[in-house]
Parts: C-alpha cells; sequence; structure tokens
C-alpha cells in the first residue's frame, strides 16, 4: 500500500509530540535541486513501503514560490513541510556541498525530527561535510531497508515478500543506479 505525500494531506501537524502521540511517520526528502531526480526515486520507494513523505517537488506552492524567486515565501513552505513531518532525510551528493537550502534545513529540523542521511552511490564518509556528520548516515541499500524497517515497524522479511521493498542485492531494485548495494566495509 503506497502512502501519500504530506503535501496533499488535510492533516497539519504543528509539532513533533503529536506525531509521537498518533504514531504518524512522515520523512521530509532534503536534497539539492541537480538531485532531484534521485531524490524522487527515493521518495518513491518510502511511499511504496507505507511511509508517508513530504518532496518538494510534489509542493506546488512552493514550485510556485521558487519559480518567482521568492526567498520568504520558498522559506515558509519549507517550514511547513518539515513542521509536518517526523523524520528528515538529507540526501547528499557532491551537489550538496553547494546548496543554500540543504543546510537550512537541516539546521531547522534538527530538534524538530529524526535526522538521518543518506548519501548516494560511491560518496565516501570521509568526503562528508562536518555539518551532516552530526547525523546517522545510510551508506548503502541494505541500511536504507534496515532504516525503513525500524520505520514500518515490520520486518524486513514481510516488507520484501509483500513487495513494499526490494532486496539490497535484486538487480531490478529501483535504488541500484542510484545507490550502493552494500558496503562490507562501511566506515
Amino acid at each position: 500500500m503506497a502512502a501519500i505525500n504530506r503535501y496533499y494531506s488535510s492533516t497539519k501537524f504543528q509539532s513533533r509530540s503529536l506525531f509521537e502521540n498518533l504514531g504518524v511517520k512522515c520523512v521530509f526528502i532534503s536534497h539539492q535541486k541537480n538531485d532531484t531526480k534521485d531524490a524522487k526515486k527515493l521518495a518513491e520507494y518510502f511511499q511504496n513501503a507505507g511511509i508517508e513523505i513530504y518532496f518538494d517537488e510534489y509542493d506546488g506552492d512552493l514550485r510556485i514560490q521558487y519559480q518567482q524567486n521568492n526567498p520568504q515565501e520558498v522559506t515558509k513552505a519549507i517550514l511547513k513541510g518539515i513542521n509536518n513531518s517526523s523524520h528528515m532525510l538529507v540526501v547528499v551528493s557532491p551537489n550538496t556541498l553547494i546548496s543554500s537550502w540543504v543546510p537550512f534545513e537541516i539546521g531547522y529540523g534538527y530538534d524538530k525530527t529524526e535526522l538521518r542521511v543518506l548519501c548516494l552511490k560511491g560518496i565516501p564518509v570521509g568526503k562528508l561535510p562536518e555539518f551532516i556528520r552530526t547525523a546517522p548516515i545510510i551508506r548503502d541499500i541494505w541500511d536504507l531497508n534496515s532504516y525503513i524497517e525500524r520505520l514500518c515497524g515490520k520486518k524486513k522479511e514481510i516488507l520484501l515478500e509483500t513487495k513494499m521493498l526490494s532486496d539490497y542485492n535484486n538487480y531490478y531494485n529501483p535504488l541500484s543506479d542510484v545507490m550502493d548495494r552494500l558496503l562490507t566495509d562501511k566506515y
């Protein structure tokens, strides 16, 4: 059962405690604009696993304000997305180093969400900026599936059997061109 993008939900939350009390999980996907294609695959992977997401590409208000070069309204839209999320996934690539919005999103969401960093294919840990190394790091598809298992509260085997997840070593895994499958030397 695919989950929704929280932007489309009529239910809006103002604090993380409401998420925790209701057991709602929503992942804000933070990424640099040049990584949108890869971040979209990740968003779809989470939704397929039944986890709600906030992904800016689906936020029509944000897109309009960005196109109109209105940073105040862009900021408001980002804050609304983070405030309606229980978790934040920061997608890291070489593009992240040039982002002006990703550090802002991390700073705002640091105490408001449960933060994780996801490295795209081939990103060595030693190359991560210090502000990103403050959070747990998802290095490969194996790690991502384990993280989703914890978020869902369902065993990975059940998620794989019901096709809510794809095995890390499956050649047809939708993330095989985005993330490493399994790193044996993670750190």
